[in-house]
């Protein structure tokens, strides 16, 4: 089961959710402020996921069971008002992820399947967490709105803290899990083969014990993760950033960005990190100093 402190971080993510590159990743990170003008600037908004051109971003805004996704869009080089998406008017729905080619989402959320009227509850940390559980939702886009949400099939939905999507350029969906017997969450991709996603597996990333992966983003072709975690050296009271990279046979040995952070996502250029910070800001982050050291895959 995860630390108490990490609990309290990962609640607040949910909405209360081989060789490696040789480099100082402590010394290297440099996070730029959050500029004014975000349409993402209030505090508690999270997981901007950007069309490919990078001129529509969806966002989840809220904490707790307020959270829903909004949108905007960037004309003539100005943001409009963010406005919340049509669907998300009811449950709590959170950490939004774009398909690379723009044509849909996959989003967490407590809304019931079909004849069920009740937010799902959660468990995971050792206890329950009524009207927090997570299962996650594909919508496509129609024209310029959005269609309506069809939950993701059970071989990626198992148990009801499933949370934290990202979506690869093949279709294939990371996201985070817990674990019923030790209540840790652990990151799985389920592939897209032939146009249907497959059993999910889980990601040989060398988390051990209690210790939590969380809140993965992915590279359109799969050749890095980022993702939060718990593991050393990141701090006994929360999670840090971490980087991986694809190799043969699997992934190489996860680096600490050195930051703290969860909900990352990454910009259109696939190069600019947006990750949630502990003042509950969306900040940013370039990883092109741990990107040209990428192994061989």
């Amino acid at each position: 089961m995860p630390r108490k402190p990490l609990l309290s971080i990962l609640a607040l993510a949910l909405g209360l959710c081989t060789g490696a590159p040789a480099l100082s990743a402590q010394a290297a990170a440099t996070p730029a402020s959050p500029p004014v003008d975000w349409p993402w600037a209030m505090a508690h908004d999270a997981s901007p996921a950007f069309s490919p051109d990078g001129d529509t971003v969806v966002f989840s805004r809220g904490s707790g069971a307020s959270r829903r996704l909004y949108v905007a869009h960037r004309r003539d080089g100005a943001w409009s008002a963010p406005r919340r998406l049509p669907f998300s008017d009811r449950w709590m729905d959170l950490e939004p992820a774009m398909a690379p080619d723009g044509r849909h989402l996959v989003f967490a959320s407590n809304r019931p399947g079909a004849g069920e009227d009740r937010p799902l509850d959660g468990h995971w940390g050792g206890q329950a967490w009524p009207g927090r559980g997570g299962k996650l939702w594909r919508v496509d886009r129609v024209g310029d709105g959005w269609g309506t949400p069809v939950r993701l099939p059970d071989d990626v939905n198992t148990g009801s803290s499933t949370f934290s999507p990202a979506v690869a350029g093949d279709g294939s969906v990371y996201f985070m899990r817990a674990i019923p017997a030790s209540g840790a969450f652990r990151l799985y991709r389920s592939r897209r083969v032939h146009g249907v996603l497959q059993p999910a597996q889980p990601l040989a990333l060398g988390a051990r014990g209690d210790r939590s992966d969380y809140d993965p983003t992915v590279a359109p072709d799969q050749s890095f993760i980022v993702f939060s975690s718990d593991r050393p050296p990141a701090p006994s009271n929360g999670g840090d950033l971490f980087i991986a990279f694809a190799v043969p046979g699997g992934w190489s040995t996860p680096v600490d960005l050195g930051l703290a952070g969860n909900e990352a996502r990454l910009g259109p250029d696939h190069a600019t990190l947006y990750y949630t910070a502990p003042d509950h800001r969306i900040h940013r982050l370039s990883l092109a100093r741990w990107l040209q050291h990428r192994p061989p895959r």
